[in-house]
Order: structure tokens, then C-alpha cells, then sequence
């Protein structure tokens, strides 16, 4: 993939209200090599807003759990995702370009499908009003304390 186009690159940033603004223009590109069963590209980060895109290789890649501040949309681009509930209760299984959105508070966990890699799109929006803590249910499994940044 090539690199997005871009406008002058002090066209990337304004003032206002007395606050200096950055946007952010960025890419994704399937990694050509993973070495570790769960993989994290950052694309953008604000004070209220991030996104990812997990690619996980193998396995369910977390664990139960909720964000007290966070608000997520989770968008498959590659492969197939479960996502889970309370009591593994199934909320759905999502081919590509299907989603889901878990607000905050919400128990949840989900796992890759099939042979195929996961790449899925992580966007969360923070409730800057609420102290944002994860609250584990379960306990961490390996693929998500050694995931791998890239």
C-alpha cells in the first residue's frame, strides 16, 4: 500500500480557542511477518479518541473484561471474529467489514475464527468524566500481556 496523499503539511495544523490542533493522517498495511500470536498497529491517538488494528494469529486473544471510560467499535477486516458476553454468551460473529460496538461497562471478550489471521479495526472514544480503568473478570491470557506492537 502506498503512503496516503497529504495536503502541505501546515495544512495539518490550526489553532482554536488558544489550543494548537494536529490531525493525523495515517496508513494500514497488512504486517508481511508476525512473531507473536498477538500483534497491535496504533494508527491515531487523541485525549478522547484511539484506534487500532489488532492482527492476531492464532486463538481467543483476551480475556473478559470491560472499560469503566471507553465506548469501542470493532470493525473485522480480515478473517472472522466471536465476540462474547457474560457467561460466554455469544453477541455475535462477525465476518469482514461487520462490527460491533461495546459501550463502557460492558463485559466482553472476543476470539479469531477459522485458519484465516484476524486483522480487526479497534476504535474507542473515552468518557474524559469517568476515572477510564479495564475491569478483568477473568485473568489475562499470555497472547494479551506479550502482545506485540508493531
Amino acid at each position: 500500500m502506498s503512503k496516503p496523499v497529504t495536503g502541505a503539511p501546515g495544512a495539518l495544523v490550526q489553532e482554536s480557542e488558544g489550543r494548537k490542533l494536529a490531525a493525523t493522517v495515517f496508513g494500514y498495511e497488512s504486517p508481511a511477518e508476525l512473531t507473536k500470536p498477538k500483534s497491535i498497529a496504533r494508527l491515531c491517538r487523541s485525549d478522547i479518541i484511539y484506534s487500532t488494528v489488532q492482527i492476531l494469529k492464532e486463538g481467543g486473544e483476551n480475556n473478559l473484561h470491560a472499560h469503566s471510560a471507553q465506548d469501542g467499535v470493532w470493525i473485522v477486516l480480515k478473517g472472522r471474529a466471536r465476540f462474547y458476553g457474560k457467561d460466554d454468551s455469544l453477541l455475535a460473529e462477525l465476518a469482514p467489514l461487520q462490527g460491533v460496538h461495546i459501550p463502557r461497562g460492558f463485559y466482553y471478550w472476543f476470539e479469531k475464527v477459522g485458519d484465516e489471521p484476524l486483522e480487526i479495526l479497534q476504535v474507542e472514544a473515552i468518557d474524559k468524566t469517568i476515572v477510564n480503568k479495564r475491569l478483568d473478570a477473568t485473568p489475562l491470557k499470555d497472547a494479551t500481556k506479550q502482545a506485540q506492537y508493531i
